[in-house]
């Protein structure tokens, strides 16, 4: 929004909505939706609810993700299939059908962008099928990409080291890995809500207009470091 974008927000069901509305209370720019992408007639109707507020729009920046919280604890080996199979659907099959849905509304040279993390290609302890769901997330962006390049539209992925935010307290321990990134990565200073933001609005941006199927880490560089 501070660089001039009207930014709508998807809020799961109604009761989200009152917190949508209580974070957009009294700011211009904003406009909320209500959008549960595990429901395949909300999704038809996205497009309708997008075009009677902006038409036609430049950018979709999707971050919804779910595990259960027994499948992000203890052994990996021990997760059951619903719940295997739930984190899939949510966290990567979800951008694909909000993409297709979408794909009306899209402007030529549009972007989508989304959210992963390293757990995708290293196993980290306590991440467990939220690990796997990222990997398959990161897939769907490469087939995504290769589908709506014809129209000029990207399709990439941010991947920000742990960041102190709701979600991410989902996962055990997260204070100590924010601390053992910090200290490890190359880049010996804090990062967060910020960089992850500047890195998002140059792929929602023109200034990105020959980058698509990527995966752009926001961590320090701590993705590099080996021993």
């Amino acid at each position: 929004r501070e660089q001039g974008a009207q930014v709508g927000i998807g809020a799961q069901n109604e009761a989200m909505l009152g917190r949508v509305n209580d974070l957009i209370d009294g700011k211009d720019g904003y406009h909320p939706f209500v959008i549960d992408f595990t429901n395949d007639e909300q999704l038809a109707d996205l497009p309708n609810q997008v075009a009677s507020v902006y038409g036609k729009i430049d950018f979709f920046f999707y971050i919804a993700a779910f595990a259960n919280k027994d499948d992000l604890v203890g052994r990996f080996v021990d997760k059951r299939r619903a719940g295997f199979a739930m984190a899939l659907d949510i966290s990567a099959y979800s951008l694909v059908a909000a993409s297709k849905a979408l794909e009306p509304v899209f402007n030529e040279d549009a972007s989508i962008v989304t959210v992963s993390y390293l757990g995708s290609t290293r196993a980290v302890g306590n991440y467990n099928v939220m690990g796997v769901a990222k990997a398959a997330l990161e897939s769907c962006v490469r087939y995504l990409a290769l589908d709506f390049g014809d129209r000029g539209i990207r399709v990439n992925t941010i991947s920000p080291g742990p960041v102190n935010t709701i979600s991410a307290r989902g996962v055990s321990g997260l204070t100590n890995m924010i601390k053992y990134v910090e200290e490890r990565a190359p880049l010996k200073r804090p990062y967060g809500i910020a960089e992850c933001g500047g890195s998002a609005v140059y792929l929602c941006s023109d200034l990105s207009k020959g980058v698509t199927g990527q995966i752009v880490f926001i961590d320090s560089g701590y993705n590099i470091v080996g021993m």
